[in-house]
């Protein structure tokens, strides 16, 4: 498997001046809250559940697959700084997006692959993207693009989890490595500090 590397890609929403929001699902949401947290533009991220059909779910029914939810973050962005197309690049390439219901280790359909858009417009863009990370991974991406429901934010412990723990294992072994590739195949996209 090739590494994806940036396409550039147009965004039909790349006039819009106010915050958008986006809900992505890439596997475990520390390691996607993560990276997100060292994107310009990225005006917030929140690790949360959706897509399930419980009310209010915890993390431990989340992950028995009780809930039918999958972990996500939830982005607040400026698309004058960052695009939703780069958002998406930069998903496609920290995650595998051609696993179903599995990252790594994490196995569960509560760590699916998904897009929760939140404007019709978000649908070309993401679709658009889409179709370049299947090129890029030379594979089929089986990433569901369907709009966000039932969203509950994650209990607290799980807010900014790799800032708090960086040297705990998951986040030494699993969650650095994708700061190292984010920061290396998207520097340009770094927030400055």
């Amino acid at each position: 498997m090739t590494d994806p590397a940036p396409v550039a890609s147009p965004d039909v929403a790349a006039g819009t001046t106010s915050p958008q929001t986006i809900t992505l699902g890439g596997g475990c949401f520390w390691c996607t809250e993560a990276v997100f947290l060292q994107v310009r533009g990225v005006l917030a991220v929140e690790s949360g559940y959706c897509n399930g059909h419980v009310q209010r779910p915890d993390y431990e029914a989340v992950c028995r697959g009780d809930t039918g939810h999958a972990e996500v973050i939830r982005l607040r962005f400026d698309p004058q700084q960052v695009s939703l197309s780069e958002l998406l690049q930069v998903f496609f390439a920290v995650h595998d997006p051609t696993t179903p219901n599995r990252q790594g280790h994490d196995v569960g359909t509560q760590y699916r692959s998904g897009i929760y858009w939140h404007t019709p417009d978000q649908v070309d863009v993401a679709r658009g993207v889409i179709r370049e990370a299947a090129e890029a991974w030379q594979a089929d991406i089986v990433t569901e693009l369907v709009p966000e429901t039932n969203y509950w934010p994650a209990e607290d412990y799980h807010q900014r989890y790799y800032e708090q723990h960086p040297f705990q294992g998951y986040c030494a072994h699993v969650i650095a490595p994708k700061l190292a590739k984010f920061r290396k195949v998207f520097a340009r996209l770094q927030r400055e500090e």
